[in-house]
């Protein structure tokens, strides 16, 4: 890593997610072509297309390094560089023509994130941050609100599709609703966390997400002051996490364990 300069590790994830989220937007026509179907999400061919667009960017600038994506993973070598791709953070929102979606991409080695960018096509934003380099929306640099107590909050949230932990997305919900000022459920990680990180909102709540939702995001908040945590790791990659501008942090922490422990069985 030591001949890789983080600026063009930052490079190349905005080049991979501008290429996944230009594709997907110019190809809007075709956003009901249908891959696969769940009862709560949908898997659009325009998935996987954006992908590889991602992808081959990647592999142009760096050959050797590996590839986790949401919709396919490459073999992976631990001892080198893996990128991590999400080309439609949002999908249901983007089938059914909803403008909240996003393309993220970020690269990370060794466990720790090095650079990681995010393009929202249907406003023009990109968001970018790097181990060295500060959390930024076009060009201009981005910090967490400095909202101090839940009550005064906007709070996102997910409604997660695994069967069990419905209930548990439902009381969450409910909590944040009585607890925070506002709560939200906006439909995309990425985004949602882009929101903590430009101070549009103070948390975000996520019963069961993978790194392909936060891995740029995650860094995008942290860069801004903000904070990230991983609560509990699941299995197939999946965490819950809370995230926050770091003030309201413990507040909104105890509230998700308490939901946690009443609703969620160990799996």
């Amino acid at each position: 890593m030591a001949d890789i300069r983080w600026e063009d590790l930052l490079t190349c994830a905005v080049d991979a997610a501008k290429a996944a989220g230009e594709h997907a937007r110019d190809q809007q026509h075709r956003r009901r072509e249908t891959h696969a179907r769940e009862a709560h999400d949908v898997k659009l061919a325009l998935d996987l297309e954006s992908q590889q667009r991602a992808a081959s960017v990647i592999h142009r600038c760096f050959p050797e390094h590996s590839i986790l994506g949401e919709e396919e993973s490459h073999d992976r070598d631990a001892s080198r560089p893996l990128w991590i791709v999400d080309p439609i953070d949002g999908t249901v929102n983007f089938s059914h023509g909803l403008p909240l979606w996003c393309s993220s991409v970020a690269v990370e080695y060794q466990g720790q994130t090095l650079a990681g960018a995010i393009y929202a096509p249907m406003f023009d934003e990109l968001y970018v941050a790097a181990e060295k380099h500060p959390a930024q929306m076009n060009g201009r640099d981005l910090h967490v609100s400095d909202i101090a107590t839940l009550a005064e909050s906007l709070v996102l949230t997910d409604t997660n599709k695994e069967p069990h932990d419905f209930p548990a997305g439902a009381a969450l919900y409910e909590k944040c609703l009585f607890h925070a000022q506002k709560a939200r459920v906006m439909g995309t990680a990425a985004y949602d966390l882009c929101r903590i990180a430009s101070g549009m909102a103070e948390g975000y709540t996520a019963l069961g997400i993978y790194p392909w939702d936060a891995a740029a995001a995650a860094l995008m908040v942290e860069k801004a002051g903000g904070r990230f945590e991983v609560i509990e790791r699941l299995p197939s990659r999946r965490f819950r996490a809370v995230c926050s501008n770091g003030l309201i942090h413990d507040e909104l922490k105890a509230l998700f364990l308490e939901t946690v422990a009443e609703y969620c069985p160990p799996q």
